[in-house]
């Protein structure tokens, strides 16, 4: 699933994909770890750099930016590279931007800093979910959603400590660059045991830039709408129960806690019910479920009705954007370019959804914008059917070269512990 014209070769042995399978999951929660661990510390990079809201504003739009602009190069550094490598150079690069936004003195050294820190989350997003679409081909049975489910386990761990480190008034500096070193060195050897995919030597590499095909655009539609609603929710349920029903600041913002603790908790449990179900089943009754979610957030007489709603809606899009990822990855002869596509769609579904929620609240009513999620979220019913799989093969199936078997075996094993 490197690129297009993919070698076969012998699959590798069960027990090195079972270690396969745990060394992406670790990547995962890496990854979610480097953005749960930057959030927490935005306000003290806006103070150290003296900038205002608006400004603040226009330099996080820098990261969705930069991942828009680098995601398409994944597919081709893995090409070259091969795909194990290529994961370890692009997960250090991720990691290790961290370092950078805390030490801009301004705005005008802050935005190139998000560039890099946004054009290496994308890279790595797109070449550790092509390996994970890969690694569940090959065992046969769906692993995606908690792949997912890990990456939000990390954001809840990064963003757990970088509240104690906030709350310790430990300089962001000394906390995101001593993070950074510790993730590098977490995400390295976890690199090593992923699956070594290569493209067949006669291939040609995949296009620098390229339009993502008409597939991946059907396909992100699906993720826009669970992203949106992602979105707005975590950045807005605080300030809807506050604005709208009159709560205080701890339960407000303790429903956007148990809204990411809700998506973590389904994610991790979705494979099993998408390999009970199928995954147009299961996206059509979750879109039923964050429909329902955001009716009862709009009709909310009380907090503790809207909170219901808020989790609903978590439950209902948890598995959507693990599922859109799969299909793209099978929807074509070029899975990395696909998965950029969908990629792309969801980093800006992501980035304009709070922005958009905003501007209509302020138009209208926040009571509204949510009625404007409660119509996305249904939108998951009607194209359910998008994210059809083809069946998963009853044991492992080779879909790429990889290493020889006797070497496989050895370098799938990871070298560090399954938790940082």
């Amino acid at each position: 699933m490197v690129g297009n014209g993919a070698r076969h070769d012998v699959p590798p042995p069960a027990a090195a994909l079972r270690r396969a399978r745990w060394a992406i999951s670790l990547v995962f929660l890496v990854h979610g770890s480097v953005t749960g661990s930057f959030a927490t510390r935005v306000p003290w990079i806006q103070e150290h750099t003296g900038i205002g809201a608006g400004q603040l504003g226009l330099a996080l739009a820098f990261p969705a930016i930069g991942a828009s602009l680098a995601m398409p190069l994944a597919g081709r550094i893995s090409h070259r590279f091969g795909a194990r490598t290529a994961l370890r150079g692009l997960l250090a690069l991720w990691t290790l931007s961290l370092i950078l936004p805390p030490l801009a003195p301004g705005l005008y050294a802050l935005c190139p800093a998000l560039l890099l820190y946004g054009a290496s989350a994308g890279m790595s997003d797109v070449a550790m979910n092509a390996l994970g679409v890969e690694t569940e081909d090959r065992l046969g049975r769906p692993i995606m959603s908690g792949l997912h489910g890990m990456w939000s386990v990390g954001a809840l761990l990064g963003s757990a400590a970088g509240t104690v480190a906030a709350h310790a008034g430990t300089d962001a500096r000394l906390h995101l660059g001593g993070t950074a070193l510790v993730l590098t060195a977490v995400g390295a050897p976890a690199c090593g045991g992923v699956l070594d995919l290569r493209g067949a030597a006669d291939a040609p590499a995949p296009p620098r830039f390229a339009l993502p095909p008409k597939s991946a655009l059907v396909i992100g539609a699906v993720g826009f709408c669970a992203v949106f609603a992602e979105g707005a929710s975590l950045d807005w349920s605080a300030v809807y129960l506050r604005d709208v029903l009159g709560t205080g600041a701890g339960p407000a913002a303790a429903s956007t806690t148990a809204f990411a603790c809700t998506m973590a908790a389904a994610r991790l449990a979705g494979d099993r019910v998408v390999a009970r179900f199928g995954p147009v089943r299961t996206v059509r009754c979750g879109g039923v479920l964050a429909t329902a979610g955001g009716l009862l957030v709009v009709a909310a007489p009380h907090p503790v009705v809207a909170m219901a709603g808020f989790a609903l809606v978590g439950l209902g899009i948890a598995v959507v954007v693990p599922l859109a990822f799969a299909a793209a990855g099978r929807s074509g002869p070029a899975p990395s370019q696909a998965i950029a596509g969908v990629a792309t769609i969801t980093y800006a579904s992501g980035l304009i959804a709070p922005s958009t929620i905003g501007g209509i609240a302020q138009a209208t009513s926040l009571t509204i914008s949510f009625a404007l999620v409660t119509l996305l979220a249904a939108g998951l019913i009607a194209g359910a059917r998008v994210l059809r799989l083809p069946p998963l093969p009853a044991t492992a199936e080779p879909h790429a070269a990889t290493e020889p078997p006797a070497t496989a075996e050895t370098s799938a094993t990871p070298k560090s512990p399954p938790q940082p």
